[in-house]
């Protein structure tokens, strides 16, 4: 099954805060912090949006057969004047959200690590110009560029 990105639509709140909650009750178990209730998990979406909406940012949402398996945030940000030019802009993913039984399912089937990298491509328009973050991504992936050209 293939899995495709775009940006969330208000439509898609429930399904976001959904994914929110699933992950708040997930982590719960691990650090004890975390509400467990979907009023909890509302409210930060609606926290979410207002960070995103004052860096210009955007809910993308990961789709497959239909239905919503993972969330993120997404901005363009500009690093302090000391950052040579040509890398200062890049894009900020925040606040991954993946379901739960999409956790490293992804990555188990043959091409699907490329399929993923290529989607994430064309929902977040990168800028192909930053030869530092290239390289580094891809050894980070494993030698899978997540660069065309």
């Amino acid at each position: 099954m293939s899995v495709t990105l775009r940006t969330a639509l208000p439509g898609d709140r429930e399904a976001v805060v959904d994914l929110i909650l699933a992950l708040n009750v997930h982590e719960a178990d691990l650090v004890g912090d975390r509400r467990r209730d979907r009023g909890g998990a509302a409210a930060y979406y609606d926290e979410l949006q207002q960070r995103l909406a004052k860096r210009d940012g955007r809910i993308v949402l990961a789709v497959a057969g239909g239905r919503a398996v993972a969330a993120m945030g997404f901005c363009i940000d500009e690093d302090a004047a000391y950052v040579t030019p040509d890398v200062r802009r890049h894009g900020t993913i925040t606040d991954l959200v993946v379901g739960e039984a999409w956790r490293g399912v992804a990555y188990e089937r043959k091409g699907a690590k490329q399929e993923a990298i290529e989607s994430y491509q064309r929902a977040l328009s990168v800028e192909s110009g930053n030869a530092t973050a290239k390289q580094g991504l891809s050894r980070v992936n494993g030698g899978i560029s997540l660069f065309r050209g």
